[in-house]
């Protein structure tokens, strides 16, 4: 229960994690025994293992050593539901999510030179699924190359839109039938740039700049709402315009002071949400609000959606060793051959790797902070040592047990009231993705790398991905020979058995037999 587990120090909730992993480990050490699985029973391996944990530590350690882990402040995706950031293959997408779309027009206060004539009452519309985040707007982004037009209509006065969406604007907001918007001019998106606007929320006046290839006339109106606090995109587009990273919500997912009194406290996914709409209303500038059912993410575990926020977290570049890992894939054989495609399309998008959580259970991100500053990091080839050799003899909890004088190194005892150990654990996917350290490279009955990875199709995002990037990053070879991707077991509809959709049929119930096992056969 939250409120149980709100009282556990960081110790108790370990003891009672790893209480809980062992117990389900013997439960399906017991069924997979029953079903005829062969498998070392007697010596599994564990990602909670003394051992495992200080290999662990060593990828870690090399990969920062090689340059491929940073920390750094950019969005990632939260879950204010279990208060710490997750990796995309943490993330669900259920369908029928719906979201409150918003059109909004924004006030120019300063038009770009070829605007000018036509700035008087002119607005710039907007559109977002994520009201929420128009606190944090610093800048609306627009496409140089595409055309922009200002339109005018007496139900909505001037805006500017992309030209080939005038007429779907028409439509979102309900002009009357057989009406149109009139168009007044026509220029292309850098022509726009440097105009000025005023955030209809706030004393704030921003500039409309240029974004990316991502800036298309699929939807909305070709001007891009842009909080870099809250958006890849945004963030990038941002960082070439020297924008901040305004993100006024904290972990729990609501809003901060930095959003204003009259919004500080309330859920962005609820209460905030509307509330923001209902505060556009009223300063006449929304121009529509509806429905949208869209593909949104969601916390694998607690079920619940997740935001964008921008967090100061630790991430692998993937950006530096791509290469060497689309050329590891090719060097692997996948069978089936289709999982070829499926790995490398994954490679080739996968940005920057976010490897820090916010909860205790898990593998310590092993670096100590000046207690001062909390920005001047200590992590260096010493430490790494010192901590690996601590975890080997006696596991990672020695990170929570242990004071700082303990954990730091010979050269740095004197100075230990100075730095502060880290809160933040490794994602599961790092855990998970350093069995061929943890077990391949240090079992005398197995090798590295390994001659076969056996997991289902879900996992070339998952495990085979993370076991990918760790090993060429650390080692610049991938940790397998082959990988086969086995199927899955459907339901009488032909969809896959889950969990999490309740349609799973027990194998034990198949080979021992149910409630009614003395009911006589006809």
């Amino acid at each position: 229960k939250k409120d149980e587990r709100a009282k556990l120090t960081p110790v108790t909730l370990r003891e009672k994690a790893a209480a809980f992993a062992k117990e389900t480990v013997e439960m399906q050490s017991k069924a997979f025994q029953r079903y005829g699985v062969f498998g070392d029973f007697e010596n599994p391996y564990l990602t909670l293992q003394s051992e495992f944990e200080a290999a662990q530590i060593d990828v870690f350690g090399e990969m920062y050593k090689q340059g491929y882990i940073f920390r750094g402040r950019k969005p990632v995706h939260w879950s204010p539901s279990s208060q710490t950031a997750l990796a995309e293959a943490e993330l669900e997408y259920p369908e029928g999510h719906i979201s409150k779309s918003i059109y909004v027009g924004f006030d120019v206060v300063e038009a770009s030179d070829l605007l000018r004539e036509h700035s008087e009452g002119l607005r710039v519309a907007i559109w977002t699924t994520t009201p929420w985040t128009i606190p944090a707007n610093l800048a609306v982004a627009v496409n140089p190359a595409l055309d922009y037009s200002v339109v005018t209509h007496p139900q909505t006065g001037k805006l500017i839109v992309a030209t080939e969406l005038i007429e779907t604007l028409a439509k979102k907001v309900e002009l009357p039938e057989e009406e149109a918007f009139e168009i007044i001019t026509t220029m292309k998106g850098e022509d726009l740039i440097g105009t000025t606007y005023q955030h209809p929320l706030y004393s704030r006046v921003s500039k409309v700049i240029a974004g990316g290839d991502y800036i298309t006339t699929e939807s909305g109106t070709g001007l891009v709402h842009t909080a870099p606090g809250h958006g890849q995109e945004d963030y990038l587009t941002g960082l070439k315009n020297g924008l901040e990273q305004l993100s006024p919500v904290d972990d729990l997912g609501k809003f901060t002071i930095e959003a204003g009194e009259k919004f500080v406290g309330m859920p962005v996914l609820g209460e905030g949400n509307i509330a923001i709409i209902d505060a556009l209303t009223g300063e006449n500038a929304l121009l529509r609000v509806e429905d949208y059912n869209h593909k949104y993410p969601y916390d694998w575990r607690t079920k619940k959606p997740t935001i964008f926020r921008s967090t100061d977290q630790w991430f692998a570049s993937v950006e530096g060793f791509r290469k060497e890992a689309l050329k590891a894939v090719d060097e692997v054989r996948w069978v089936p051959d289709v999982g070829k495609n499926r790995i490398t399309a994954f490679v080739e998008g996968r940005g920057d790797w976010c490897i820090s959580r916010q909860r205790s259970w898990g593998v310590p991100i092993p670096v100590f902070y000046d207690r001062a500053t909390g920005n001047e990091v200590l992590l260096n080839e010493e430490t790494l040592e010192h901590i690996r050799t601590l975890f080997a003899e006696h596991g990672s909890d020695a990170w929570w047990k242990m004071d700082e004088v303990d954990l730091l190194p010979e050269a740095y005892k004197a100075e230990a009231d100075k730095w502060k150990k880290g809160t933040d654990t490794m994602d599961v996917w790092f855990d998970s993705g350093s069995s061929w350290a943890g077990v391949a490279s240090q079992r005398k009955e197995l090798a590295y790398p390994a001659d076969l990875y056996l997991e289902g199709s879900d996992q070339h995002r998952g495990w085979f991905q993370s076991s990918l990037l760790t090993s060429v990053a650390a080692k610049g070879q991938a940790p397998y020979k082959t990988v086969l991707t086995h199927g899955f077991v459907l339901d009488e509809k032909g969809y896959k058995m889950s969990k999490s959709l309740g349609n799973v049929v027990d194998p034990l119930q198949v080979i021992e037999g149910g409630n009614n096992k003395k009911t006589s056969a006809c």
